[in-house]
């Protein structure tokens, strides 16, 4: 029976990591996109290169 148990165990364990590595994300992240410019442009430009 202690074998059983311990077989079921190693089961669960492995299954748990195959489940979070394939699951989908549940990140909370917010949606950024892009986000627009506010500042002022340089007003000397540089040509070196």
């Amino acid at each position: 029976m202690t074998f059983f148990q311990t077989l079921n165990s190693v089961f669960n364990y492995l299954a748990e990591g195959f489940y979070r590595i394939f699951s989908p994300h549940d990140d909370a992240y917010p949606a950024t996109g892009i986000q627009p410019y506010a500042g002022t442009p340089y007003s000397k430009r540089t040509d070196d290169w």
